[in-house]
């Protein structure tokens, strides 16, 4: 950039100053809480690194020995987050947009409450999990799914639902789903809201006849920023899960590896073995899956110049 460039930059800096005002505490956090720690596990991810001693060099041997020799990365991590990502993503996002729009059919009184009602979850969910999930699967007569099933006959002794790798991951995909109406779900909610009305008036003229079209060439065409908003949290959201599995069972690895994510591997490796260059080569890994997923999203629901 030459000295001019530069000086107008300043110039134009100086002139619009407010406005950097405001902008500063997004970028500062954004700097040292995304920005600093992403590069930092791209330069440890080229490391030997125990947490204790100073990081030492190793080329792509951690990259090498994920994609070569972790068997439990490619039998477990990768199989077991993708089912859970494709099941819990897409679910979670349709249920968002059915949930938003019907509530938004109501009165305008109780349209609130119901909001409030499905986005509860999603912030209490690590209450939730103690409090209902948790008693509902425990694994004594007195869990409530034990309990019913019991007095209807269908089985005879308690079944430990959270340690049994057969029902471990449908039990978290259901407990994810009852827990997805989040930040996407609101802003779904809120791109429904702003659809402009005369848009319905204009489409029922030129022949739209029911709500299926309606929402089909009106609802979802305008509001596609809200789509590609609620659709990259959820992408996101579900790549990043793990904490769930671990809450479930109470340990990490789960039991033979059914829950294992790729957060859990991270952690894994990272807080129980502390080789954190090892666990931030599958950091990175994770980073660029979410990234090619995202830029799916953005040909989907981005215009033209947001998917450049």
């Amino acid at each position: 950039m030459s000295v001019a460039n530069v000086g107008r930059v300043l110039r134009e800096m100086k002139a619009n100053w407010l406005s950097y005002v405001f902008v500063a505490p997004f970028s500062i956090v954004f700097l040292f809480f995304i920005f600093v720690p992403t590069l930092a596990a791209i330069g440890l991810s080229f490391t030997s690194f125990n947490a204790i001693e100073p990081p030492r060099f190793v080329g792509l041997r951690n990259y090498i020995n994920l994609l070569t020799q972790d068997t439990t990365f490619w039998m477990y991590a990768i199989p077991n987050t993708f089912k859970f990502a494709l099941i819990v993503g897409p679910f979670g996002y349709l249920c968002s947009f059915a949930l938003a729009w019907l509530i938004t059919q109501l009165p305008s009184k109780t349209r609130v409450w119901y909001t409030l009602a499905m986005y509860t979850p999603s912030l209490t969910a690590g209450v939730a999990m103690a409090v209902v999930w948790i008693v509902i699967f425990s694994g004594d007569r007195l869990g409530y799914m034990n309990s019913l099933l019991l007095e209807l006959g269908l089985i005879q002794q308690p079944q430990l639902w959270v340690q049994d790798p057969k029902y471990l991951m449908n039990i978290m995909i259901v407990v994810s789903l009852w827990a997805s109406m989040g930040v996407g779900f609101l802003a779904m909610l809120a791109g429904i809201q702003s659809v402009d009305k005369t848009l319905y008036e204009a489409g029922k003229i030129d022949g739209i006849k029911s709500r299926l079209q309606e929402i089909w060439y009106i609802t979802i065409p305008s509001m596609k920023p809200q789509m590609l908003f609620g659709a990259v949290m959820a992408i996101v959201g579900t790549l990043r899960a793990g904490s769930i599995s671990v809450e479930l069972t109470g340990s990490n690895p789960t039991p033979q590896y059914a829950g294992h994510l790729l957060i859990n591997h991270v952690d894994d490796y990272g807080f129980i073995r502390y080789e954190m260059g090892y666990a931030s080569s599958i950091s990175v890994v994770l980073l660029l899956i979410i990234y090619m997923t995202s830029r799916v999203c953005w040909r989907l629901f981005g215009t033209e110049g947001d998917s450049k």
